[in-house]
């Protein structure tokens, strides 16, 4: 065989078609189909937020995959195939600037994303994110509802447990701030409310609990601590006003707690996924010298004192 133009060009037309056909048709002929077992059909306005989080570009920083050697993200679910058998074109993501919302549905109740839509820093303080309020709010809360979908029965699961807390907590807030102080001690597994701060308060522990507050709380809370941040206005019940504690006994099991497992149904979310033991009880320890004027810091029960402690 002579190599002519002819023979050359016959040769890469072939390698060509070969690796279409292996790396382009075979994976798509081949591809599994099936629907997973979370998997269901959007509706109409959650198809709707989907193509304003395509037209804004989310997927830029967002992923939507979990893979076997995601579970430091504390995710409940390994992604599958059939997750996404509805998806034109799949938003799974290569980059992950922000977080993974895969599984984010039903993870805030949705007054916490109309404030973070808003403004981010208003509910992650130290957050990169773009602010998203020159959407409006009708197309905010469109958004909101796709962002709910984000994990479809699973985040269906979830959603029907903030709604059904969100009015629980809605009671308790219009009950006044007796009733509500009340409401939320009682959230508290009894093990909790009589368990004090193990950790001695220090000027450096106190400063570190300041720095902590203004990274992840001060959004909602406000500086002092009454509830008024900035993401207030858009959300109901509104943040905790910690100074109607004052007079209470509140223990630092009973802060831990809160911080650590948020209050479901309210913008309250969880820390344990995002603060080590340390800094939970650290911010707490703030939050009870600063706002609530008591501590029970290093009191007793104590156990062996950690090897740094002063």
């Amino acid at each position: 065989m002579r190599m002519t133009p002819a023979v050359i060009l016959g040769g890469v037309l072939a390698l060509l078609a070969s690796i279409a056909l292996i790396m382009v048709y075979w994976p798509y002929a081949s591809q599994d189909t099936t629907p997973s077992e979370i998997f269901r059909a959007r509706a109409a306005v959650e198809d709707a937020g989907r193509k304003i989080y395509l037209q804004n570009g989310c997927v830029y920083c967002h992923t939507q995959s979990v893979r076997a050697f995601d579970w430091d993200m504390g995710s409940e679910r390994i992604a599958q195939s059939g997750d996404y058998v509805a998806d034109r074109p799949i938003q799974l993501g290569s980059q992950r600037t922000g977080v993974d919302l895969s599984q984010e549905g039903g993870e805030h109740p949705d007054d916490w994303h109309y404030a973070h839509f808003v403004n981010p820093r208003y509910t992650r303080p130290s957050s990169i994110m773009p602010p998203f309020e020159w959407l409006g709010m009708e197309r905010i809360d469109t958004l909101t509802q796709y962002v709910q979908s984000l994990g479809l029965k699973m985040a269906d699961a979830r959603m029907e447990r903030q709604r059904h807390w969100k009015q629980e907590a809605i009671k308790a807030y219009e009950a006044g701030p007796e009733a509500n102080a009340r409401w939320l001690a009682e959230q508290i597994p009894a093990g909790w409310r009589h368990i004090p701060n193990p950790y001695p308060s220090t000027p450096a522990s106190l400063q570190r609990g300041h720095k902590i507050y203004q990274y992840f709380c001060i959004g909602c809370h406000g500086p002092i601590g009454d509830g008024m941040g900035p993401a207030q206005p858009w959300i109901y019940p509104p943040p905790l006003n910690f100074t109607i504690l004052k007079g209470r006994e509140i223990s630092g099991g009973i802060l831990y707690y809160q911080i650590m497992n948020g209050i479901t149904g309210t913008a309250m979310p969880y820390f344990k996924r995002d603060l080590e033991s340390q800094k939970i009880w650290e911010v707490g320890d703030y939050v009870a010298r600063y706002f609530i004027n008591q501590s029970d810091a290093n009191q007793e029960p104590r156990g062996i004192d950690a090897a740094w402690e002063p």
